[in-house]
């Protein structure tokens, strides 16, 4: 396989990952009737996120590069929010 059409695929696969993070947020705020963030949003912003950060990286794109390294640091963050509430609310008692 020629490397551009390889990094090109990581490219469209990232941006795929990416996309469907709203398709899942719109989808459950419709089942809801209200806007809802689900724990999937932040799993594809994480996978999308790093694929473009690995496209960015190849193709030596600073602004790219910085965009999605920053990214990545809030999408983990919150996912980290998720789960620590998570566990909180396990462990208080009924």
């Amino acid at each position: 396989m020629n490397p551009e059409t390889f990094w090109v695929g990581v490219g469209m696969l990232g941006q795929g990952l990416f996309s469907m993070r709203f398709v899942i947020q719109w989808l459950s705020s419709e089942r809801k009737g209200r806007s809802v963030i689900p724990v999937a949003f932040w799993f594809f912003s994480i996978g999308g996120g790093i694929n473009l950060l690995f496209y960015a990286v190849y193709r030596k794109d600073p602004v790219f590069i910085i965009g999605q390294g920053t990214g990545l640091l809030i999408y983990f963050r919150n996912l980290y929010f998720v789960f620590r509430e998570s566990r909180v609310s396990r462990e208080e008692p009924a």
